[in-house]
C-alpha cells in the first residue's frame, strides 16, 4: 500500500483557481463504497474500470490506496488525461502510471470488468451511453458505483439505468454526495448509436454521441456564427475550428470554401467522436472528392497544445462558459490565449459570447485590435 493524500491532487493543466478543485467528497464516497469490491479484485489485475475521473482521485486511490493494478479508465476530456498522468507521477514516492491505460468507451475498456466507478456525467443522454456500453461489454456480474454531488443528481438517472441494469440501490448521502450501486446486467443491451439530425435550413446532418455539448441540435453561438462565415479572412489558407463541439461549423466553412484546409479540435473525446461522425455523413471526409477534395481534420487536443504557433490564419470559438459544473471565465480566458498563439501575423479570431461577460479586455491581450458586433 502507497502513502497517498487527495489534497495532493492538482487540476493542471486545467483550468486551476482557488474555487475549483481537484477531488470533492464524492471521489472519496465511491471509494469507500466500493472499498470491499475493490479489495477482491486485488489478486486479479484488470477487473476495476473507472469513468469520468476528472483529475486521477478515483484512479490514483485504488491504485495507491487498495494496491489494485490494470485499472482501465475513460475519460472524456483531454486536460483530464494529462491531468491523471501529471499526478501519478507527483503525489507518491512513486510513479504509479503503471498501474492504468487510458482507453476509448469501447469494448476494450469494459469487457470483463467486474467493478466499475463512475463519476456521473452531466447529461442523461451522456449517463446512457455509458450505462449501455458497460452493460454491453462488462462481466455478466459487474457491479458500478456511480456517485456525485446529491444537488446534481436526479431521479431520472435511476431510469437511464434501469434499462440496462435490473437493480438501483442508492445509499446514504454523506457530505452531499451520493452513490447508486448498480447491478444486474440485462441481457440484449446494445452500445449506444450516434444519435443524428438533419437541418433542413443548412442542408446539414450534425451527429452526436451522448456528451456531446447541444447534442444533434445548434447552439445560439453556433448560429450567430454560421451567417458570418463567408466575411471570415477570405484569403484564409488555414483555418481551426477551436472547441468545435459537433463540427458544425467546421463542417459549414469546408463545404464553403472547398481549397480552405480546415480542422476542428475538441479537447472532449465525444465531442471529435461526434465531429468525425458530422463530417462522414456529409460527406465532408474525403470520401466523395466531388464535394470536398480533401478531408475535414478532426484532433483531440487541450487548447491546441499540439500545434504550433502562427499555424493558422482564422479561428472559430464559441466558448463555453462552464468549467464542470461551475461557472467559471478561465476556460474561454485559456482558450483566447491559445488562439492568440496559433494565429499567424494578420489573423482573424471570431468568437462570441455573452455580453454581460468581461473578455474584451482578454481579447485585446490575447489577440489584439478586434470589433465587436
Amino acid at each position: 500500500m502507497t502513502e497517498f493524500s487527495f489534497d495532493a491532487l492538482r487540476r493542471h493543466p486545467d483550468v486551476e483557481a482557488d474555487n475549483l478543485f481537484a477531488v470533492d467528497a464524492s471521489d472519496r464516497l465511491i471509494l469507500d463504497e466500493a472499498s470491499e469490491a475493490l479489495e477482491e479484485t486485488v489478486g486479479d489485475p484488470g477487473r476495476v474500470v473507472v469513468i469520468g475521473d476528472n483529475y486521477g482521485a478515483l484512479t490514483l486511490g485504488a491504485a495507491a490506496v487498495l494496491g489494485i493494478h490494470g485499472i482501465r479508465v475513460h475519460q472524456d476530456a483531454r486536460a483530464s488525461e494529462l491531468a491523471l498522468a501529471a499526478n501519478a507521477k507527483r503525489v507518491t514516492g512513486e510513479d504509479l502510471s503503471g498501474r492504468f491505460r487510458i482507453l476509448p468507451l469501447d469494448r476494450e475498456l469494459l469487457e470483463g470488468a467486474t467493478v466499475v466507478l463512475l463519476q456521473l456525467p452531466r447529461t442523461l443522454a451522456a449517463l446512457d451511453d455509458i450505462s449501455r456500453a458497460i452493460a454491453a461489454w462488462a462481466d455478466p456480474d459487474v457491479v458500478v458505483y456511480a456517485g456525485g454531488r446529491v444537488k446534481h443528481m436526479t431521479p431520472a438517472m435511476n431510469e437511464v439505468f434501469g434499462a440496462s441494469f435490473a437493480q438501483v440501490v442508492p445509499t446514504l448521502a454523506r457530505q452531499k454526495s451520493r452513490v447508486l450501486v448498480v447491478s444486474g446486467r440485462r441481457d440484449g443491451v446494445g452500445p449506444a448509436l450516434h444519435r443524428r439530425e438533419h437541418h433542413p435550413d443548412l442542408d446539414l446532418w450534425v451527429c452526436a454521441s451522448g456528451n456531446a455539448f447541444a447534442g444533434t441540435k445548434l447552439d445560439i453561438g453556433t448560429r450567430f456564427l454560421l451567417p458570418h462565415l463567408p466575411e471570415m479572412k477570405p484569403d484564409a489558407r488555414t483555418a481551426i475550428d477551436l472547441g468545435c463541439g459537433t463540427g458544425v461549423l467546421a463542417a459549414m466553412l469546408a463545404r464553403q470554401r472547398p481549397a480552405l484546409r480546415v480542422i476542428a479540435s475538441d479537447q472532449s473525446a465525444a465531442a471529435v467522436e461526434s465531429a468525425r461522425a458530422t463530417m462522414a455523413a456529409n460527406r465532408l471526409d474525403g470520401s466523395d472528392p466531388a464535394v470536398r477534395p480533401t478531408p475535414v481534420e478532426v484532433v483531440q487536443d487541450d487548447a491546441l497544445s499540439g500545434f504550433d504557433d502562427g499555424c493558422a490564419d482564422l479561428v472559430l470559438l464559441n466558448p463555453p462558459f462552464h468549467v464542470g459544473s461551475t461557472v467559471h471565465a478561465g476556460i474561454a480566458l485559456k482558450l483566447f490565449a491559445a488562439a492568440g498563439r496559433v494565429l499567424a501575423p494578420g489573423g482573424e479570431l471570431w468568437t462570441v459570447f455573452n455580453s454581460h461577460l468581461s473578455y474584451r479586455a482578454a481579447l485585446h491581450r490575447a489577440v489584439g485590435a478586434h470589433e465587436s458586433g
